[in-house]
């Protein structure tokens, strides 16, 4: 599974425009990051404590002004999280 953060910029902002890309690869990076840490370190945790975890870590590996802003599809979330949970 590879997880992928998209973006939805204000169409009327040039700015989120121009930045969306690189800020979608860097969150991705993040998240594609925590999932592996949190993959290899899941021993049967809950989906709640797994779903902390990867927002965590996700964060953890953010600039801290992007860190406090990301704030993920909770489903997507989930659908990793439960991934994790399955082996897949």
């Amino acid at each position: 599974m590879e997880p992928h953060v998209t973006l939805e910029p204000d169409p009327n902002d040039p700015v989120q425009r121009k930045l969306r890309g690189a800020l979608e690869d860097q969150l991705t990076s993040a998240l594609q990051a925590a999932t592996e840490r949190v993959r290899a370190s899941y021993r049967g945790e809950s989906f709640d404590t797994v779903c902390r975890q990867l927002l965590d870590e996700t964060r953890a590996g953010l600039h801290p002004d992007i860190a406090a802003g990301f704030e993920p599809d909770l489903d997507e979330l989930a659908r990793v999280a439960v991934a994790i949970m399955r082996g897949s």
